[in-house]
Formats: structure tokens, C-alpha cells, sequence
């Protein structure tokens, strides 16, 4: 048996002998003798090397003779191409729709899901050709849409071999991906079958892709809604989800303070880890154009070098991505361009400013920093400190079946039309774009802690101070089984440092830390003191104290106490200590 990551990391699709995962779904593929079989393997697990081996041995026991792969993007088109010919294959990146077949010279060609939706019937008439393996990459593209769907059974469904390939969660909504099997689970509810799996947990373990630590932060935010009124949040408080989306996109402002404070930590992470890994790059995932553009600004004054810009659509995108992975430059922003299955090995740090916040958009991105070259490396994303983005983190071993008849959305509330949305053009959702609805008027950033496999480690710290410095000086080189200890002892040491700053900060060296009180103390004090002016203002007027609460209800807005937040609390003290002192 070969070890579970032999061979060490190697050219994208080129690896001469497989890893043992590999061998594994290779064996099951053979067992199973059918005609559709899906695997699901983390990404930079190395599902193209299988595909590529599983396709080589069809085509010399002449099973099949010509390959079709489909790729979500033109980008990806020209990586299979060239992965194939490094295992012997040959594929034709450049078919059209217009050329009805391809050259003799080649075995197969490589096709995006839209082409296929704009005419199947080329397509069809390819795989009538001969006997056809079918590589679907990526296979939740052909669920998007229903004419989608019906394209790829009417170009697929004669093949002699479909494999079905996956590196991310499945999609949450109701709509059958073609050639996938379904089957009752335990509840009655048809959920895709996988025919072999090899999730990230077994990955880490196996040393086939690297340790992911969340560098999280949060920070107090303000902004100006429509109507004029102004509001503040805490980044990170259990607010309600539209004052969470609004101090989330305040946060992204390129303009304020916590974007900057979060770029410069993170342009710090990656110094430290290009000391051990020297051409280590990072990743800046944006919203859009113009928020991608202001980043990169934002970067060059941070670092003294431009940063490489990747949008959509411009024409050079794949030719940009293809000299920053064989270069040594530090940056990269992008809007969707790198977030599934391109392949950026040296990638080694990531800011996730996008408000995107689906499973499936989620580890896309995140599988754009787990591809190991050698034992050892490690990367670090920087996140927004928002509620689904930190069960996202927590959950990275999760693995999430296609569930079909579901009467109701996940419960963890995500609408994978966000994804759609940013697939198709590159903007953020209406509700966080429309123009004169929002100004974001200040951030502030905070260090709040790091999450690695389900833990976290760490307390609130203000950026640039030797409390922060104790997560971002973590060395570049980290085995999964030493991750733990380390965030332990460096939690001691951040410890430390805060006594130390506290006892200064009492002899009055230093000014008063503005970190903000732990969320459930600032919490129990505010609706303390609520409730306390709530019995003033009721025995200087008789009225009962639910009159009164519900009257702050109906002129500050918000939940009941129990569920209001810091802000929404604030304003009602706010309005009560002016009608208690009338």
C-alpha cells in the first residue's frame, strides 16, 4: 500500500504514481462496474490525477475511445488540456460549437457546461461517435438550471462511462443534478449517492493537503441607512441578520479602517510565512470590480508592489492567473476567477472580503488554499467575524449529501442563488448594491481569535499590538498534529502579554485599551440598566412596565429585550434617560 500522500505535491494532473485515496476509488470504480460513478474528494486532494489515470486505463483496455471532459469555466478548459497531455491524453481546449467534431489527433475535447447548454445536440453527436467516458467536473453546474440539466442528459446521456467529480458541498436547493443517483435516507428524503468519498479531515490527516487556520476579526462598525438614521454594531454580536449584512459591508468598505487593518495583518501572515516558503502568495477574494480594484490599491501602498487584478471579464484573466502561480508575487485579488479548481499551489494566505456566504461558494474558496506542495506548509484566511462565515469554518470536514424533497432551506438560512449571482456576473446581491441605501461611515478592526479543525484559540486584541502578534508570527511551516499544541501555547503567551499591557495600562503608562467588553457582559449590563430605567419611568408615570418596553419597541424597532442587540438596546436607554430626566 502506498502511503497516503505519496507522491510528494506535483505538477497540476502529472502525478506518476497514485496516492493511496486514489487507488482506493480507483479499485471501487472497477468493483462497482457502473455506468455512472460519483467521487467526492476535498479540493487539492487530487481528483484530477484519478480522473486522468481512471480515463488512460479505459482508453488501453479500449472500454473507451475518446474523452470528453466538462469544466464550469473557459480557465479550467485549458488546465485539463494540459494535465491530459502531461498523462499521455490528448484534448482540444479550443472546440467550438461550430466545429461539430474534433481532429483525429486528438482523443477527446474539453467543453464548459454553457457551451454544452447553448447546442447539445453537438454534443450529442460527439458522444454517438464513439465509445464515450464523460468527465463531469464539478457536477453541481449541471443542477443551476433546468435547461441546463436537460442540455447535459440530452449531449451525455448516450456515454458509455459518465464520472461524476465533486470537490465541494452540493447545492441546497431541489434541483436534480443529472446522472447522479438518488435514494431514500432516513427520513424518506432522496439524497445523492457517492460512490467514494475522500474528505478534507482524512486529507490533513493524510498529508495530501495542508492545515487551514481562520484568522478571525471583528470591530465596531457604523453606517448611515437610507432613511438618514445612523446605526453602530459590534462585528460579531448576535445582531439580527439585516444589522449583521450592513456592519458585514461596512466592514468590506475599502475606505475604512477595518479593511486596511486586516489587509496589513494579513500582508504580515504571509512576510512570516515566506521566510519558510518563499514564493508563498496571498489571495484577496472581493465582491466585486470596483471593491477588487480599491484592495489592490490598498495593497500596493501596504507593500510597495502592485497586486495582480483577475476579473471575469477581462480577456487576459486565465493568462494573469498562469504568470502570478509561476511567479513569486505576493498579491492577488480577484472576484470569481479563482474560486473553483484553479489551481494556485504557492497560495498560502487568503482575505475573504466578499459578502458570498453559501456552503458551496464558501469551499470553493477555501479549497483554493488547501493544495500541499510538501509536508508542512500551512495557510491562513482572514475572515469577517459573521455568523454563517464562522459555521462555515467550524464545519470544514462536513460533508453535505444533494438532498431532494426538502420542504424548507438548510437551517443554517443560506440561499445558493448568491452563488448563482456571482457566477454569472460579477456583483454583489441587490440588497447590499442599491444605490443611495447604505453609507458606511467607520470600522474598526479587531483581532478576535483563530479557528482551526472546530477549535478556537485566542482572545480580542487590537491590531499591530503583541497580543495580535502571537497569531500572525506563527511559523510557516506547521504539521497538522503540532497545530493544536502551538495555538495552545501561543494563547498562554498572548495571556501574558495582555498582564502585562493591564498592569501598565493601571499605573497609567499606557492609555486605556478600547478593546470592547466581552458581548454577554455588555449585553447583561445594557438590558440591566434598560430594565432599571423601565421602573424609574413606570412610577413616574403608572404605566406598567410591558406598555413601556413595547412603546421602545415600536419607536426604536428591534426584537424583545431578550433578543435585541448592544445597538438596538443603546437606543432605548438612549430615548428612556431623555424621558426620565423630562
Amino acid at each position: 500500500m502506498l502511503s497516503p500522500s505519496y507522491p510528494q505535491r506535483a505538477p497540476w494532473g502529472t502525478a506518476g504514481k497514485l496516492r493511496a485515496w486514489q487507488q482506493e476509488a480507483l479499485e471501487a470504480y472497477f468493483e462497482a462496474d457502473k455506468r455512472d460513478f460519483l467521487v467526492a474528494a476535498t479540493p487539492g486532494a487530487g481528483k484530477t490525477t484519478f480522473a486522468l489515470t481512471l480515463a488512460g486505463e479505459l482508453l488501453r483496455t479500449r472500454e473507451v475511445d475518446r474523452i470528453i471532459v466538462v469544466a464550469p469555466t473557459e480557465h479550467l478548459k485549458t488546465q485539463w488540456a494540459d494535465a491530459a497531455a502531461r498523462a499521455h491524453i490528448r484534448l482540444d481546449p479550443y472546440f467550438r460549437n461550430s466545429h461539430t467534431t474534433f481532429s483525429r489527433q486528438y482523443h477527446g475535447v474539453v467543453v464548459t457546461y454553457a457551451q454544452v447548454a447553448v447546442k447539445a445536440s453537438v454534443h450529442r453527436s460527439l458522444t454517438e461517435g464513439g465509445r464515450t467516458l464523460v468527465i463531469l467536473d464539478e457536477v453541481h453546474h449541471g443542477g443551476e438550471a433546468l435547461s441546463w440539466g436537460d442540455a447535459l442528459r440530452e449531449a451525455y446521456g448516450p456515454a458509455k462511462r459518465r464520472l461524476l467529480l465533486s470537490g465541494t458541498p452540493f447545492r441546497s436547493d431541489d434541483a436534480p443534478i443529472p446522472f447522479v443517483e438518488y435514494a431514500p435516507d432516513a427520513q424518506g428524503l432522496r439524497t445523492s449517492v457517492t460512490d467514494y468519498a475522500y474528505g478534507y479531515g482524512r486529507a490533513l490527516a493524510d498529508g495530501v493537503v495542508r492545515p487551514v487556520l481562520f484568522h478571525v476579526y471583528s470591530g465596531h462598525m457604523k453606517w448611515r441607512t437610507r432613511a438618514g438614521d445612523e446605526l453602530e454594531a459590534h462585528l460579531g454580536q448576535d445582531n439580527i441578520k439585516d444589522i449583521t449584512s450592513q456592519a458585514w459591508r461596512t466592514a468590506l468598505d475599502p475606505q475604512g479602517e477595518w479593511m486596511q487593518a486586516v489587509l496589513r495583518s494579513a500582508d504580515q501572515r504571509l512576510t512570516e510565512i515566506r521566510q519558510h516558503v518563499p514564493d508563498a502568495g496571498g489571495l484577496v477574494l472581493a465582491t466585486d470590480q470596483t471593491a477588487a480594484r480599491a484592495y489592490a490599491k490598498l495593497l500596493h501602498s501596504i507593500t510597495g508592489q502592485r497586486a495582480t487584478i483577475v476579473l471575469s471579464d477581462d480577456a487576459e484573466a486565465s493568462q494573469r492567473i498562469e504568470r502570478f502561480s509561476e511567479g513569486a508575487d505576493r498579491w492577488m485579488v480577484a472576484v470569481r476567477m479563482v474560486s473553483e479548481g484553479v489551481d494556485v499551489p504557492r497560495l498560502a494566505v487568503g482575505v475573504y472580503a466578499t459578502s458570498s456566504s453559501t456552503p458551496l461558494f464558501f469551499a470553493q474558496a477555501i479549497g483554493r488554499f488547501v493544495r500541499a506542495r510538501r509536508r508542512g506548509e500551512a495557510a491562513s484566511v482572514f475572515l469577517p467575524h459573521v455568523p454563517v462565515l464562522m459555521s462555515l469554518a467550524n464545519e470544514m470536514e462536513r460533508q453535505r449529501d444533494h438532498v431532494l424533497d426538502r420542504l424548507e432551506k438548510d437551517e443554517d438560512g443560506l440561499d445558493d442563488s448568491l452563488l448563482e449571482a456571482a457566477e454569472r456576473e460579477d456583483k454583489a446581491s441587490d440588497a447590499l448594491t442599491e444605490e443611495g441605501s447604505f453609507e458606511a461611515l467607520g470600522s474598526v478592526a479587531h483581532f478576535d481569535r483563530v479557528v482551526f479543525d472546530g477549535k478556537e484559540f485566542g482572545q480580542l486584541a487590537v491590531p499591530g499590538t503583541d497580543e495580535e502578534q502571537e497569531f500572525i508570527g506563527l511559523p510557516g511551516l506547521l504539521e497538522p498534529e503540532h497545530v493544536h499544541e502551538l495555538l495552545m501555547q501561543r494563547v498562554a503567551h498572548q495571556s501574558r502579554h495582555r498582564q502585562v499591557r493591564e498592569a501598565r495600562e493601571a499605573d497609567g503608562v499606557e492609555p486605556v485599551s478600547t478593546l470592547p467588553a466581552p458581548l454577554h457582559r455588555t449585553l447583561k449590563e445594557q438590558r440591566q440598566l434598560l430594565n432599571s430605567l423601565v421602573g424609574v419611568y413606570a412610577r413616574q408615570t403608572g404605566e406598567p412596565h410591558g406598555v413601556i418596553h413595547a412603546e421602545l419597541r415600536r419607536r426604536c424597532g428591534g426584537p424583545e429585550v431578550a433578543k435585541a442587540t448592544v445597538a438596538q438596546l443603546q437606543a432605548r436607554i438612549d430615548l428612556l434617560r431623555k424621558r426620565v430626566r423630562s
